[in-house]
């Protein structure tokens, strides 16, 4: 899906959801909570303007009837929970997360406000935020991707291209439940293919200079990108 198609889907979502109170009043101020492990997602970049522009498409004017209020952990993920919690005490009327880390703060967060995730890991069943896909219950709705399947898929092309592949370093969140399915998957393929897995975790960013150094010493023949 395309970054406009998947921003429009989304806004959609918010805007139709019935117990988020979006389409009641037009008069009404709604409260939009963005949450996300990174970067506070901005208007100013490409990603933050797209879903400005899906909210107008729908009437929903910030400034005029509409409030985002932002939060990114910036890269600190143990900040989530704590902004999640100062969404609800806002009284956001949603709340749209980006990756698995912060789906599961907000989830933790409220049993009322309505939760739309994306990047979940591929698996949102797997990563406990829903128990079924046909079934979800609860207040989470959003988008689940293959994520997982595509990175075993990727290691398959990658062995393709490379016929002489041995070994693949694999450097990923491992405080990120979602991303640690992602490696599991891939894990997998490389072993089924009889590639030798190099697996760097990492949780906090002095974890880079021990994974970059492994690597110079154990020089691996390629680094699957997710």
């Amino acid at each position: 899906m395309k970054r406009r198609e998947f921003i429009t889907l989304l806004a959609s979502t918010v805007a139709g959801w019935p117990s988020a109170g979006l389409t009641q009043s037009a008069s009404k101020v709604y409260r939009v909570g963005l949450l996300s492990t990174g970067q506070p997602l901005t208007a100013n970049n490409a990603f933050g303007a797209a879903f400005v522009r899906g909210f107008e498409k729908y009437g929903y004017v910030p400034d005029r009837n509409l409030v985002l209020e932002i939060h990114g952990a910036e890269t600190h993920p143990e900040h989530l929970p704590q902004l999640a919690n100062d969404l609800v005490a806002n009284k956001a009327d949603a709340i749209l997360t980006f990756s698995y880390p912060a789906a599961m703060a907000a989830k933790n967060a409220t049993t009322t406000i309505p939760i739309v995730a994306t990047e979940s890991g591929g698996d949102p069943v797997a990563t406990g935020l829903v128990k079924s896909l046909s079934r979800p219950t609860g207040n989470i709705t959003g988008v689940s991707d293959m994520a997982i399947e595509l990175s075993a898929k990727r290691l398959e092309l990658l062995k393709d291209m490379v016929p002489a592949l041995r070994t693949v370093a694999m450097l990923w969140n491992a405080s990120d439940l979602g991303m640690t399915l992602r490696y599991q998957g891939a894990a997998d393929a490389a072993r089924n293919l009889g590639v030798r897995v190099q697996a760097l975790g990492v949780r906090e960013p002095e974890d880079f200079n021990e994974a970059f150094a492994i690597m110079e010493h154990d020089p691996p023949d390629a680094i699957p990108t997710h």
